[in-house]
């Protein structure tokens, strides 16, 4: 198996606030002909996850003269282990406040699936230089317009057990990449589903108020079919958010698949055309 977090580079390590969360900052590369100073990125991982599966995209931003700082939401990887059934919603929306002051100033907000729709509702009330979601969790108002199948829907425990992967049932990873998956995959927060997702036992999901994110934003989604194009296309409507579908990539293949440098590079794209920065004729060719 390969474990993409061994190839990251050296980079600090810290745990912050009264639940020990793990953060990990990488310095972006020294680059010449900047007319702006960047704002730093902040990565929110998705359900069951942590700031390794973010291994595969920490090196291009740092080339990129981003630096990086990569959270790690309570009880999840090297944050300190903590009673998964008490876990709320809330709770994790506290832990990205918190991780957003340490960063000094305010970040571009980048997050994944359950990062999304977190990243998203914090949007509303915090000041952020920009805001990236990939293939969020459905806000509620998303969800009434294209909801899911009350066929495909779960009725969760007292916690959710973390996925079984298949190797074969995936059209844009590996073995390898699944394996790696397979490693560091986790429980997750039942009280945290049970408030966000309709999948999982919510009544409706989180409301987002798109009149109050007024940070630029780019929206990133999954797309195998044209419901999920549809999805997606709301959800960048309701954030006033530029989008991208990548068709025939899958949830977490955008991610850690072998097609994730399209989701990076439309990323990097974004960052390098926003109004409120802009790069050299050198950083640009």
């Amino acid at each position: 198996m390969i474990d993409y977090t061994k190839a990251l580079p050296e980079h600090a390590v810290k745990t912050i606030g009264e639940n020990d969360l793990f953060l990990e900052i990488f310095e972006g590369d020294k680059l010449t002909g900047l007319t702006e100073k960047k704002p730093p990125l902040l990565f929110v991982h998705g359900a069951y996850t942590g700031s390794w599966m973010w291994s595969k995209y920490i090196p291009h931003f740092i080339h990129q003269g981003w630096t990086c700082y990569v959270m790690n939401l309570r009880s999840h990887y090297k944050s300190r282990v903590m009673d998964m059934t008490k876990i709320t919603f809330e709770d994790y929306l506290a832990d990205i406040h918190e991780v957003i002051t340490e960063c000094g100033e305010p970040p571009i907000l980048i997050g994944f699936s359950m990062g999304g729709i977190l990243s998203q509702k914090l949007a509303e009330t915090v000041t952020l230089a920009g805001l990236v979601v990939i293939d969020a969790s459905l806000s509620q108002e998303v969800h009434r317009l294209v909801p899911y199948p009350e066929t495909d829907r779960i009725t969760p425990g007292i916690i959710i057990p973390a996925p079984v992967r298949d190797e074969l049932t995936s059209t844009d990873e590996t073995v390898e990449d699944i394996a790696f998956q397979r490693k560091y995959l986790q429980m997750e927060s039942s009280l945290a589903f049970s408030k966000f997702s309709v999948m999982f036992g919510a009544d409706e999901g989180v409301s987002i108020d798109g009149g109050l994110i007024t940070c630029p934003s780019l929206v990133i989604k999954a797309v195998s079919s044209d419901e999920e194009d549809l999805r997606g296309k709301l959800t960048a409507e309701q954030l006033g958010a530029e989008y991208t579908g990548l068709w025939n990539t899958t949830h977490t293949g955008l991610l850690v698949g072998q097609r994730y440098m399209e989701a990076a590079l439309r990323i990097m794209e974004w960052l390098h055309g926003r109004q409120c920065y802009e790069l050299t004729d050198k950083l640009t060719k």
